[in-house]
């Protein structure tokens, strides 16, 4: 346990990020896996709602940092993919 009051400061700063990343990344899982189901029931209208929903998630976690904009082009890519093969 730190002694100096900024260093008190930071550990509860990174406790505070910590969760704000570990709540938005659960929130983009489920997003995914709302699509993943979609597709699996095999509903083209549900799937094309929790495609939207999900790029949309994905976008979002881009601009907070929790995914790199290569890792999301490929999820997003997959995604559209898995969507046109449903067609």
């Amino acid at each position: 346990m730190p002694n100096i009051k900024s260093s008190k400061k930071d550990v509860i700063r990174s406790k505070v990020a910590y969760e704000k990343n570990k709540a938005n990344k659960s929130e983009l899982k489920t997003c995914l896996k709302k699509f993943e189901a979609a597709l699996a029931s095999g509903d083209k209208a549900a799937a094309e709602v929790a495609y939207k929903a999900a790029v949309k998630a994905v976008d979002k976690a881009v601009t907070k940092g929790l995914l790199h904009k290569n890792n999301a082009a490929r999820k997003k890519s997959s995604m559209t993919l898995k969507l046109n093969k449903l067609a």
